[in-house]
């Protein structure tokens, strides 16, 4: 029997619920003032220095994409599985090298233009054309197959796991790491819901960890499965 998705409220603060405006302002903006581009370099900095020690929060809480897939477009989505072949760990790393290389291509362009407002123009371009493309094609997966079909093998997502891992090698993750947790696992009554409701389409009911943590790299730390737990024994806490 194939997995059934439920569509809930993942919008649980103002933020999530309008960051979108964001992504529209650069993706569409961005195609008459390409210097609006420039806004995406402080949130991939600030996505790489949060993931260092939070994982994939950032996908969950923060992503101005994240908020367009969710809040505007959720409603729409058909909701079917998210072909498997597109979490892979292959897929992730070979579009992030994909992606990856196009950037690297169009900055060696851009380059010739160092010293002149054009450059900052077409550097700016760059990130309005990335954007763009990820709001239309992260928009036609979600409402198509789900709202986080993109956010599977997102470039940003890989980065911030490779970050992540640096993260946890080092131990500055402890510092202040969260993940889903389970207060009483043989209470469990294995409803699923946490997994009919996860926008990752993860599974945490399946795979606690002898610290009762869901320790998937995948999880984005959005506390959905917290909000729509029935008997309420899930919750976001430091990691111990």
């Amino acid at each position: 029997m194939s997995q059934i998705y439920l569509k809930t409220n993942r919008i649980f603060s103002p933020w999530r619920k309008y960051a979108w405006i964001f992504t529209l302002t650069v993706a569409v903006g961005g195609l008459w003032f390409p210097l609006l581009g420039l806004l995406v370099l402080p949130v991939m900095l600030g996505l790489t220095a949060v993931s260092f020690i939070k994982g994939r929060y950032w996908c969950g809480n923060i992503c101005p994409h994240g908020s367009l897939f969710e809040s505007l477009l959720e409603p729409f989505a058909v909701n079917r599985h998210i072909p498997d072949f597109l979490k892979t760990k292959a897929f992730g790393i070979g579009f992030f090298a994909f992606f990856g290389y196009n950037l690297f291509n169009r900055f060696i362009t851009a380059s010739t233009h160092w010293g002149s407002l054009l450059f900052w123009e077409r550097v700016g371009f760059i990130f309005v054309a990335s954007y763009l493309m990820v709001t239309i094609v992260g928009g036609l997966g979600s409402v198509f197959i789900s709202s986080r079909t993109w956010c599977t093998f997102c470039p940003m997502g890989t980065m911030q796991k490779a970050s992540y891992w640096l993260g946890r090698k080092t131990g500055i993750s402890k510092l202040g790491d969260e993940k889903i947790k389970i207060s009483q696992l043989d209470a469990c009554i294995s409803c699923g819901k946490c997994a009919k409701v996860c926008p990752m389409q993860l599974s945490p009911y399946q795979s606690f960890s002898d610290k009762n943590q869901f320790d998937c790299s995948d999880c984005i730390k959005c506390s959905t499965c917290v909000k729509s737990c029935p008997v309420q024994l899930l919750s976001l806490e430091k990691i111990s």
